[in-house]
This record gives structure tokens, sequence and C-alpha cells, in this order.
């Protein structure tokens, strides 16, 4: 007869004698691989000091640049550094600006009218000649022998009247600029003159918002940035853009649902692409389209996920 006990106990001795092997034949698990850390977001962009505000009256500028020094008044009542100079002036203060952002940098922002706006791309090209960037200039109706906008300026905006004799400056930027840049010939309205343009309240409005928000805007890749030139229509209140920007077209698009999706006006959309206002368009072509440049909106927080709940041993 078969003794059990003796047989449970032979069988227990072959698993413990099989068991090693069969612990090295069976393969061993892996270990589970670490997650790669989320790479960190990049750091917050740290506004740049209020900029340093130069404007320069034309010819003669005591009696017709006045709008220079209402100008200037509004900038200072938003709280920024604006002096208004005679052109006669522009080499030495020239100096000045290149001296004070030696000292201390901030950003150079030159607003000049007639003979004022030659003055600002020559004080342009004199910092131009000590590396120095200018953030912002912006010529009205500047004289006809103002020069090329040179490569150190950051964003160029010209608001002139191509038929004025005593301005009618049709300032472009020199080869290889890669800056924004933005032409606004008002020669079609009637209103406008060469000594009433620097005087409007709504270019004011406009440029004083520019200069706010100009602290906020970090550095930016300039490649895209296309070039604007537009000979705006009668009647029409010039609205300030910085440059273009090329839009590809979608199944459905056209001209006008394009203009009203970026809140631009259609003859906009028609001058920059020298197209007609109902062009039939193609999915895949671009578009250019005017833009401002504004403030990145403020990163939403994040939310760091509670850890998993441990798992029940």
């Amino acid at each position: 007869m078969i003794d059990l006990r003796r047989l449970v106990a032979l069988a227990a001795v072959a698993l413990l004698v099989l068991s090693p092997g069969m612990a090295a034949a069976s393969p061993a698990k892996s270990k589970a691989t670490a997650a790669a850390p989320a790479a960190p977001p990049p750091p917050p962009f740290e506004p740049l000091p209020p900029p340093k505000i130069y404007l320069f009256r034309g010819a003669m500028g005591p009696i017709f640049s006045t709008g220079m020094d209402r100008l200037g008044e509004k900038l200072t009542q938003a709280g920024f550094s604006a002096d208004v100079y005679e052109f006669t002036l522009c080499r030495f203060i020239g100096s000045r600006v290149i001296a004070s952002y030696k000292e201390k940098a901030a950003p150079i922002v030159l607003i000049g009218h007639s003979m004022g706006g030659l003055c600002s791309i020559v004080i342009s090209e004199m910092a131009a000649k000590e590396s120095i960037p200018i953030s912002l200039v912006i010529a009205i109706d500047p004289a006809h022998a103002t020069g090329d906008v040179p490569l150190n300026v950051e964003r160029f905006i010209n608001i002139f009247l191509s038929d004025s004799v005593l301005g009618g400056g049709d300032v472009v930027a020199v080869p290889g600029f890669r800056g924004h840049y933005a032409s606004y010939d008002l020669k079609e309205n009637a209103r406008v003159s060469h000594i009433n343009i620097e005087k409007s309240d709504d270019i004011h409005r406009q440029i004083v918002e520019m200069v706010t928000q100009l602290p906020r805007i970090p550095p930016q890749t300039q490649a895209g940035a296309v070039p604007l030139r537009y000979l705006v229509p009668p009647d029409t209140l010039v609205e300030l853009w910085d440059s273009g920007v090329r839009v590809p077209v979608r199944r459905g698009d056209t001209m006008e649902s394009i203009a009203a999706a970026n809140r631009v006006p259609l003859w906009t959309l028609a001058q920059s692409n020298s197209l007609a206002e109902n062009a039939q368009l193609t999915p895949g072509q671009t578009i250019i389209v005017p833009r401002h440049l504004t403030p990145p909106e403020p990163a939403a927080a994040m939310v760091t996920p509670p850890p998993a709940p441990a798992k029940r041993k």
C-alpha cells in the first residue's frame, strides 16, 4: 500500500529541486521605464522698461507742427517720458539718445513730422552705427529727402501724402530689412494736408496705445513679417497696423470671409494681395492680412494633477 505521507514529502522535495531552474528559465521582469520629466515651461516674459520717446517738429515747427506738442502732452499724461524738439537739433539730440541708452537701456521711440520725420531716420542711422536698436519709428508726412529705414529699426510706420510738396516722403526700408513695416498714403483724403496730418486725434490715440503696449510685447522672430503699403480710400480713418502676416486659404474661404474673420476692411486684403475684392480663392494659397503686434495673452495657470493612489499590496 502506498504511503501517502511519503508520497507528499517526495513531491515537495522535487519542487524544491526544480524551482531554481524554473526561475532561471523564466524571463526576468523588466523594470518599468520611468517617464521622462516634462520640459519646464519657458520663463515668463519680463516687461521692458518704459520707452523713451523723442518727438521732432518740422520746419517752422512752432507754427506748422503743433500736433507734435499735443501728441507729446498726451504721451506725458499717459505716464511716459516724451520730449519735443526742433529738427534742427537732430544730431545733437541723436547723440543724447545714444548716450542715454548706453547709460540705461530702454526702448527708443522716434516720432517726427515733415523734416522731423527725416530726423527720426537720421537718428536711427546714428544708433545703427552703435548697434543700438530702435523699437519704433513713426514718420508723419516726412520730407522727400528722408533716407531708407535702417536694419536696427524694429517697427516702422509711415503716414504720408504722396502728392505733398512739403512732405510726401515715400520712405522704404533698406534691402534685407526684417522688421515690421507699414506705409499709409492718405492723398485720397481731401481733408488731410501737410499742416494738419500730425494733428489727428485718432492717429494720436493709436500712437499712445501702441507706445503703452510696447514694453509688454516680447522680442519675436520677424521672418514672417510682410511689409504693408496702402493707398487709404477717401474718407477712411487710417488704422495703424504694424505689418502683414500670411494666412492659408481653406476650402470655402472668400476674400470677404477672411476679412471678417480677421476684423479688417476688405480693401486692405485687396491691396495687400493685388486682388479684386471678389477674387476667387484657391485652397492652399496664402493671403496677406494686416495685423497689430499685441502683448501675449496671460498663460493659464498650470494645475499639477494629484498623484495616483497607491495600489494595495
